[in-house]
This record gives structure tokens, sequence and C-alpha cells, in this order.
């Protein structure tokens, strides 16, 4: 299948404000390319440690961020709106790069081949390991592994969005709780709650490739007995409910259905939710106290948040 990929030079400091403004404008996926994300290999620490110094040489100088669009006669007026965001955020932040923007078309193999350069092993929270199917790796006692593949389904695991998912799911999941994995894109939080513990887990995405992705997924790692993954809208098409649901997705989603979602957690129930830059969190956060839910913690990596809340 052919894709567009939309590249914009920037910066770190800049970096996750565009990603989230190419999510918002439709894109199936991004990912980050940043020669900081690779410390300096004479002090490996923690999850460091299984990242290769090699690819430090093999990275571009400007921070690239990378995202890819199905071919749509409305994206070139797209591409028109986003050259216009990004001359507004290159004139609201100095230290945002140039912002440029290219493009060019792909297949599904060139993309992949993108994700295998800089995709590596590395440990999402304690003892949980995100491994791609391409590479090695040796884990110490204790560790558990998700094996992925993303294919063209947004969730690698490296975003700050999703290792915040991770970390409260491996807090909030004692074993045996029922989950739901609200846009499960790769399926990585699925899998993750199911290796963690977690009784059963429902894993639902409007998008079919995003679903046949995360089958895959999940098949690959063997946790197919403990979860499902289904096509569909949690708010129309479904009527299951859950002691924990997590949501990785974007601030405009989770604040339009907080009060519903109420309707498919148990009376004490849990609600992490992630997908949210820095500056929507107070936006989010009322609305999710409207919703009625208690909010008990607070989570920030980066320009992201996540939240995890009480029912």
């Amino acid at each position: 299948m052919e894709w567009i990929e939309l590249i914009v030079h920037t910066t770190t400091a800049g970096s996750d404000e565009v990603s989230s403004l190419l999510m918002d404008g439709g894109a199936s996926g991004t990912m980050i390319e940043d020669r900081a994300d690779i410390p300096d290999p004479s002090k490996p620490h923690g999850i460091w440690e299984i990242i290769d110094p090699k690819l430090l040489d093999q990275m571009p100088e400007d921070v690239l961020v990378h995202a890819w669009f199905q071919p749509d006669p409305g994206l070139p007026a797209l591409m028109d709106r986003f050259r216009l965001e990004l001359e507004a955020l290159r004139a609201a932040h100095e230290d945002y790069g140039a912002l440029s923007l290219e493009d060019r078309s792909v297949d599904d193999g060139s993309w992949k081949e993108v994700w295998k350069k800089y995709y590596k092993p590395f440990y999402a929270c304690d003892h949980l390991v995100v491994k791609p199917t391409w590479e090695e790796f040796t884990p110490a006692e204790g560790d558990r592994i998700i094996e992925l593949d993303p294919g063209m389904a947004f969730g690698s695991g490296t975003h700050e969005t999703t290792g915040m998912c991770l970390t409260l799911l491996q807090e909030c999941i004692q074993g045996g709780e029922s989950v739901i994995d609200v846009g499960t894109g790769s399926g990585i939080l699925a899998i993750g709650a199911a290796l963690l513990g977690a009784g059963s887990v429902l894993a639902i995405d409007i998008d079919p490739d995003a679903v046949r992705v995360a089958r895959e997924n999940v098949a690959h790692n063997g946790v197919d007995r403990t979860v499902t993954v289904q096509q569909g809208d949690l708010l129309r098409q479904v009527s299951a409910s859950c002691e924990i649901c997590v949501a990785n997705i974007i601030s405009d989603i989770i604040i339009s259905f907080a009060r519903p979602l109420r309707d498919h957690i148990r009376e004490n129930g849990l609600f992490i939710c992630s997908g949210i830059v820095r500056d929507r969190g107070p936006e989010v956060r009322a609305a999710l106290l409207e919703a009625g839910f208690t909010v008990l913690k607070e989570e920030h990596r980066g320009e992201w948040v996540a939240f995890l809340n009480r029912r």
C-alpha cells in the first residue's frame, strides 16, 4: 500500500508539539528521530544499556518528525494548513528550528525500514521490555517481553504517553482484573496488561489496519487467550464493562467521551488516560472531574500528561 510521508525539521524542544499537530491532523502514526535520544555511550544507565551507540552516527543533525497519511484528495489542502500552523509555531518559538515540511510517497516496506533502523529494545517500565520482532535481546530475571511489530499502527512503545500508561497499568493491575484498551493501535497496552496479570483484556480500535496489526501482535506474544481485539467504537457498538480502562488517544476524544465512558467502568474502577499535551492538561482534568471521576494521580513526561482516575 502506498502512503504519503510528511517530514518536519525541528528541534528537541519542538518535536512533541509537532508530533501532536500531525496526529491531530489525521496521521496514522508518527516517529521522532532525535540525536538527543541516544545518550553518551560511556555512561550507560537503565534502558540505554540496550541501545546500540552506533545509531548516533546514522542520525540527522535536525530532529525529524515523520508522519504517515493515506493518499487522499484533501491532503494538499491539509499540507497547506500544516505549513500555516508550522509558521505560527516558528513565530512563537525561536527554539523550534526551521519547521520546514517535506513530503514523499512510500510503501509499507519503506516505512518499516525506517522503524528497523531506530527501533531497539528498551524497558517501558520495571521489568517490562518492549522488543521489536527483528531484534535479539537477553532478558534479566523477572523481565516480561512485549515483542512488537508496529506495522502502520501507532504505538511502538517509545512515546512518553505509552510509557506512562504502561507504568500506571503496572501500578494498578494486581491480578485477574478486566481491562478495556480504547484505541489499541499496535496492541501494546493490551499485551502489556495481559503480561502484567490482567484476567481479560478487550482491545478496541476503529481503524481496521490497527485491528489487523494488533491481532497479529497479540497472537505473536501468546496472549490471545486473554486479549480479544475488536474493531469498533466503544461508546456505540460495545456493551462491555471493566475494572480498568486505558486510553492513549488525544485530548479532544478524552474530553468528549469522559462522561459516557463511565458506563463501561465498574463502580470504583480505574481509568488511565494519556495522549494529552501538557498545555491541555487542565482542560482534560476539568472534563474528568465534571464527568464524575476522581483524579488520583497526574504524571508528566516531556510535554505530555497522563491521568489515573477512579470512577
